[in-house]
């Protein structure tokens, strides 16, 4: 089964960084904001690969 929302832990471990990290790129709009569910905040795993993939074809064509 594949996990699509993730807390602040599992999205900066996908990332490789770490969860302050998360927060503040969050806050500076270089990742989505999360879903915030019932004081939970979570992000969707598509919207972090997403990210990754934009960086990915940034990278490429530099």
């Amino acid at each position: 089964m594949t996990k699509n929302l993730l807390s602040d832990r599992e999205a900066a471990a996908l990332i490789s960084c770490g969860k302050s990290t998360i927060w503040r790129w969050a806050a500076e709009g270089v990742i989505p904001r999360p879903l915030k569910i019932g004081g939970m905040s979570r992000w969707r795993l598509s919207d972090i690969e997403a990210v990754i993939a934009k960086a990915d074809a940034q990278r490429h064509a530099a």
